[in-house]
């Protein structure tokens, strides 16, 4: 997967009307002084946090990423979003979110069900250390605010999960409207699984029509450009959780036939399978080292049917137990 994440140009002025300034903050995020003057920016994963992590010390602003994220100006908007609020339904938008995030970078949003409760996480498959607390208010406030506005405010989280210690509770309760849940095993939202069909009132066809065939144009350039084996790791990182991975799901996630994947497969030298096994060995040293999640519920995400399955493989891979390899190379979480 490349590491590379697209700055938009409209950071740098959004910067400055929060008393900002430009030079003190990259010089400590430790980015080029001409870092704002590229035509286009990008970006590590690494670079990425470092630039946030910047903003948040220098701003002052306990409340600096949640202002970043709930953006009030839809001209604002990255087209992504502007596709998200024009959407049918909050479901439908968080689809059209995670399918086009694929165009910029290496993050996942991904949606979870369990009994009555929906959650929304983001994953940054790249990442070596943890994410910035400015950067999680950002992109769950991001999420959050989509929400409200396509529905006229009548979705709010049932609750927010965050991994950092208690701290501003008032603040993001405040800013939520729902209760905050301190030393959480992850950063998430948390809504009713009813909420994901509530219709947005701000549906629009004839915007979609606009800016929904530019991002399909630019996912489906970016999807022939990479290598197969690519692509189809790309595709199994979406599509793992709960699910037994096929040939025939992924080819219609990459919008071909399996007759054309399997084709393809065969004349760069890959199996399907060794793709698997690649991509799930990959997430599986990813969620062990840089999260909390449960072994069992690591073993559901890779989508393997039970949690001893996984085990097995995990020992084949590793030549330890998923247990011992954890205790060995988590990445220690350091409160905020």
């Amino acid at each position: 997967m490349t590491d590379r994440f697209r700055v938009s140009s409209q950071l740098a002025p959004r910067l400055s009307e929060h008393k900002i300034a430009l030079s003190p903050l990259l010089q400590r995020a430790g980015l080029p002084a001409g870092f704002f003057q590229q035509e286009k920016i990008y970006v590590t994963t690494a670079e990425l946090f470092a630039l946030w992590r910047a903003i948040g010390e220098t701003s002052g602003d306990p409340a600096i990423g949640l202002k970043f994220g709930a953006e009030p100006r839809l001209e604002r908007y990255h087209p992504t979003a502007i596709a998200a609020v024009c959407s049918r339904s909050f479901r439908d938008a968080l689809q059209r979110i995670a399918r086009y995030k694929r165009l910029t970078c290496p993050e996942e949003i991904r949606v979870g069900t369990k009994g009555d409760e929906a959650s929304v996480e983001f994953t940054y498959l790249e990442a070596t250390e943890e994410q910035p607390d400015v950067m999680v208010d950002l992109v769950l406030a991001w999420i959050a605010s989509i929400a409200r506005k396509g529905t006229d405010g009548h979705i709010t989280p049932l609750r927010v999960e965050l991994t950092r210690a208690p701290r501003l509770r008032e603040l993001l309760e405040n800013h939520y409207g729902c209760r905050v849940r301190f030393k959480a095993g992850r950063n998430a939202l948390v809504f009713r699984s009813s909420d994901l069909d509530r219709p947005f009132v701000t549906h629009n066809e004839d915007l979609l029509a606009v800016v929904g065939p530019q991002l399909e144009a630019d996912l489906a350039a970016r999807n022939e450009s990479a290598d197969v084996g690519e692509q189809v790791r790309h595709a199994l990182k979406r599509s793992l959780a709960g699910k037994r991975p096929t040939l025939q799901h992924v080819a219609r996630e990459l919008g071909m036939s399996a007759r054309t994947l399997q084709r393809r497969l065969t004349e760069a030298q890959i199996t399907f399978q060794k793709l698997v096994e690649d991509t799930r060995r990959e997430l599986a040293r990813h969620y062990l080292r840089h999260s909390t999640v449960e072994l069992n519920e690591a073993a559901y995400l890779l989508g393997y049917e039970d949690g001893n399955s996984f085990f097995r493989a995990f020992h084949l891979w590793e030549g330890a137990s998923p247990g011992e390899w954890r205790a060995r190379h988590a990445v220690s979480v350091v409160a905020a």
